[in-house]
């Protein structure tokens, strides 16, 4: 899905005239955007497991915490779509989502049969407040500050969701492996649907945003995983810092390319 198919409800008119003028928030939805979100959710899976192995679980979530408010902290204060900016706010996401959805697992005992829709009732009751109060859900109407709110409670919703549903298919005897494939093949359907008309833009996008979560984190989990467990056995360690090296890679390749944003949408 490009940023036109994104675009639905856009104003006209002298409206739509001022709007093309304001700066977006987010960046543009091109191939770019899915890579890099697919590796900030592989990241934020191992690099959350690393952290609670390595300070223990409430150390690394008091931590986690803290550095996913500062990054939307920041978030917030910028007027554009700044790329650096805008992908370390996801990644804290990524870690921090992680972490909400571990807590009530591990710490609370809530089994992902139940955590998962739990989840998604969270996810729709933010859709439902947004879109009550927008009327759109479009991720390029972002431009106010009480949108980018909405934008940025979905897309914690999401990561939490996403992290459930992969543990729950791994755990239900698909491993890491086969929640991969599952899960790579899931995020071909909500593209397939909307090229046969059959659903909307932002249903489609929104549907694709929830599935890259379990796909990265799935593939991070494969790699990390020893080999008797069906993994390849590299670590957490090094599984957090390759997939790192390759974000910072892109975000830098996108901060100077600019490929992800324009002024006039």
């Amino acid at each position: 899905m490009s940023t036109e198919h994104v675009l639905d409800h856009r104003p006209q008119g002298p409206l739509r005239a001022r709007l093309r003028e304001s700066a977006s928030k987010v960046p543009e939805v091109t191939v770019y955007f899915w890579i890099v979100k697919v590796l900030t959710t592989g990241m934020g899976e191992t690099a959350s497991d690393l952290l609670a192995k390595v300070l223990g679980p409430i150390p690394a979530v008091g931590l986690g915490g803290l550095a996913f408010v500062a990054a939307l902290v920041l978030q917030f204060t910028v007027r554009r779509y700044v790329a650096w900016i805008y992908w370390t706010a996801i990644v804290m996401v990524s870690v921090f989502g992680t972490m909400a959805a571990d807590v009530l697992h591990v710490g609370l005992g809530v089994p992902y049969t139940l955590s998962t829709p739990l989840f998604l009732i969270a996810l729709a009751a933010v859709f439902a407040l947004w879109y009550a109060s927008e009327r759109t859900l479009s991720i390029h109407t972002v431009r106010t500050r009480r949108r980018e709110s909405f934008y940025w409670a979905a897309v914690l919703a999401t990561f939490a969701l996403g992290t459930a549903a992969g543990d729950l298919t791994a755990s239900i005897g698909l491993g890491y492996l086969g929640s991969a494939v599952l899960f790579a093949v899931a995020i071909a359907v909500p593209a397939l649907a909307h090229r046969g008309g059959v659903l909307g833009a932002v249903t489609a996008f929104w549907a694709a945003y929830v599935i890259t979560r379990p796909l990265g984190a799935s593939l991070a989990d494969w790699m990390a995983d020893p080999i008797a467990r069906g993994g390849l056995g590299w670590g957490l360690g090094p599984v957090t810092l390759s997939w790192t090296v390759a974000i910072v890679a892109f975000v830098a390749f996108l901060a100077v390319s600019r490929r992800d944003s324009r002024t006039a949408v």
